[in-house]
């Protein structure tokens, strides 16, 4: 922990999450409106629901400087939960809609950015 007791993260994974977090709201809103003119509701809630959850991920991580441990942690693993959720409703269609293949590869790669914040939040921690 440093001295205002923000945990040890180093600030390039913390960027990284950021982006990997953008990349995904913004492919899970472009599938969601591409599964919904499909008629593929489930899809394109959960993809909105993904996309919400990334924004307001991004959005904590970018003021490091307020945030409680405990509920960062915890929104992270709501991100990890969306995400592979998502990821894994999306790859149902990836055969048939490049949308979805590529709303899936996003948020398999928001999912590891998110673990990699929270493996040093835990180690920080420890520590």
């Amino acid at each position: 922990m440093d001295a205002i007791g923000m945990p040890a993260i180093d600030p390039m994974t913390m960027q990284e999450c950021i982006e990997a977090c953008s990349a995904c709201e913004q492919a899970c809103t472009m599938c969601a409106d591409n599964a919904m003119a499909d008629g593929m509701i489930k899809c394109a809630s959960m993809c909105m629901d993904c996309a919400d959850v990334c924004n307001t991920m991004m959005r904590m991580m970018m003021r490091p400087s307020g945030f409680d441990m405990a509920a960062m942690k915890a929104m992270l693993a709501a991100c990890i939960a969306m995400c592979s959720a998502c990821s894994d409703e999306c790859g149902n269609h990836a055969e048939m809609s490049e949308t979805c293949r590529m709303c899936a590869m996003a948020c398999d790669a928001c999912v590891k950015a998110c673990q990699a914040v929270l493996e040093m939040m835990r180690e920080s921690e420890a520590a």
